[in-house]
């Protein structure tokens, strides 16, 4: 049997429908967030995460990765955004930015640019931590290790194999830093072929002494076991393992300076709900907050102010630790990375 609506029965369905359509969205219950594990996540967990959900009552679900882009847009190309905000690194940031698969940022919804450390912000995201590339090595073992830079290639002085990473960015730079090449002219030297092969003999001459790193962990790992004298790494790692009893000491000469960033992918489900999150996640006493898990220094200046004396000591951003610092500049890596990179692994191979 067919049924027929009527003229009232229409216009009474019709309104259900408007006065349905008219309730207010559905309260954010959760936000799902990801970043990239280990020490570092927890970090953010202790400082942030935990934090939020007290103060909103919203749950944060977590995931981790390895910073693969390729990650973030496999879930956008899917049409299922289930992420709403994704902690990244610089080279991410610009590479998302430039394929549009970051919303925009809206900055008066997350507070005043101009807090900001210069180069933290960007139309697509938000600057969160500053972080270091720096020479370490284990004091337990070489109580008179390495003072400067210059001393990662001196095999003589300090025989032995060395750490670093697999990665041309920051060892091009080291290389230069260390042949007494200024800060402020890496970058233009490195735009020319002849900077290039400057970097590469100044590698060549400890390039079999040379045990490379991938994963960040790995970096205090090989100190640990003595199979090299020193190492570059990132200062949180180092960090983490002296608070699991290491001796490891930082060399702060010529440290190497880089920033993650909150994003929000291309899609994100409650783009509201992400802008909230990411603005509570960079108040200036939840970033001072993150450096008591992890020494890596906050963004905002006006976070400073909280931070506790004995752990400013030991950021990167602290003015005696920045002796010759360098800022990693990411859009050279992104003009110039691909045709390096190739030389790079051709060199390794060699």
């Amino acid at each position: 049997m067919r049924h027929r609506l009527t003229g009232c029965m229409l216009t009474l369905s019709m309104a259900a429908i408007t006065a349905l359509s008219a309730q207010p969205a559905l309260a954010q219950d959760e936000v799902s967030v990801m970043s990239f594990g280990g020490a570092y996540q927890a970090a953010w967990r202790k400082a942030g995460f935990e934090p939020y959900m007290k103060d909103t009552g919203i749950k944060v679900i977590e995931q981790e990765y390895g910073g693969e882009i390729a990650k973030i847009k496999a879930m956008i190309e899917s049409g299922n955004v289930t992420l709403d905000a994704v902690d990244v690194d610089a080279p991410t940031l610009l590479q998302g930015c430039d394929e549009g698969i970051f919303e925009k940022i809206d900055w008066d919804k997350i507070g005043p640019k101009d807090d900001w450390i210069d180069g933290t912000t960007s139309r697509c995201g938000v600057g969160t931590i500053v972080y270091a590339t720096i020479l370490a090595y284990d004091g337990a073992r070489h109580p008179d290790g390495p003072k400067t830079i210059a001393d990662l290639f001196d095999t003589k002085k300090f025989p032995g194999k060395r750490g670093l990473w697999k990665n041309p960015a920051t060892n091009l730079e080291f290389a230069l830093l260390a042949d007494g090449v200024a800060p402020g002219d890496v970058y233009d030297l490195l735009a020319t072929s002849k900077g290039v092969d400057r970097a590469f003999a100044k590698l060549d001459t400890i390039k079999s002494d040379v045990v490379w790193w991938e994963a960040g962990a790995q970096a205090p790992q090989l100190l640990a076991s003595g199979e090299v004298v020193m190492s570059t790494a990132w200062n949180g790692r180092i960090d983490h393992a002296n608070k699991e009893g290491k001796d490891f000491r930082i060399v702060w000469d010529h440290e190497i300076l880089d920033s993650n960033y909150w994003v929000i992918p291309k899609g994100a489900k409650n783009i509201e709900g992400s802008m909230a999150f990411i603005k509570y996640a960079v108040q200036p006493k939840i970033l001072a907050n993150v450096t008591n898990y992890i020494p890596y220094g906050p963004v905002r200046k006006s976070a400073t102010e909280f931070v506790e004396p004995e752990v400013a000591k030991i950021l990167p951003t602290n003015p005696e630790n920045m002796n010759g610092a360098l800022t990693l500049d990411n859009a050279f890596w992104a003009d110039h990375g691909d045709e390096i990179r190739r030389r790079f692994t051709t060199w390794i191979a060699q």
